[in-house]
């Protein structure tokens, strides 16, 4: 399989959007066009994967996230990811999160990412820990607020566990 790594194109948008409704995700064209113009102008960074120019799986850089603790230090943060069903487990999310990575390393000593918390973010879990992500120290968090002790949440994708990465050894963490 020849994999190939490069940026979001509007061309590549029909593709995406039919990959997953084919597996009764919900991706719509609007929100890869908004992702493209969020890149166009420099707020975000869309990484897409091509196996044997078969679109594979993508991924988001935020450079300025909605999570209040990374916003307020200038964590860029990885989002949206995702790779399709028949392309797990080839090394795709690794290569996907190597370009992240030494994307975000060129303008931050930190990257975050944001993990839900149930049965079926396990396999991403453990990819983000043999990584060498380790928990931001703010607990849960339901869609970006932290919870709190008696907090009644919905265990849906908005609950996550924020985690952060050092890319340099000049990082401070969030």
């Amino acid at each position: 399989m020849h994999l190939a790594i490069g940026t979001l194109e509007r061309e590549r948008i029909p593709a995406m959007v039919r990959a997953f409704q084919h597996i009764r995700w919900d991706k719509p064209a609007h929100l890869f066009e908004s992702y493209l113009a969020e890149q166009e102008d420099g707020r975000r960074v869309v990484l897409v994967a091509l196996a044997d120019t078969r679109f594979a799986g993508y991924l988001t850089v935020a450079w300025k996230p909605d999570y209040p603790p990374f916003r307020r230090r200038a964590v860029p943060e990885i989002q949206d990811f995702n790779v399709l069903p028949d392309y797990r487990r080839q090394g795709i999310g690794t290569r996907l999160m190597d370009e992240a990575e030494a994307i975000v390393a060129t303008r931050s000593p930190v990257v975050g990412i944001g993990v839900g918390v149930y049965a079926a973010y396990g396999p991403a879990q453990r990819l983000y820990v043999r990584r060498g992500y380790v928990p931001d120290g703010r607990g849960l968090a339901s869609h970006q607020r932290s919870v709190l002790p008696g907090d009644e949440v919905l265990v849906d994708d908005g609950l996550v566990l924020y985690l952060i990465k050092e890319l340099r050894p000049d990082a401070e963490g969030a």
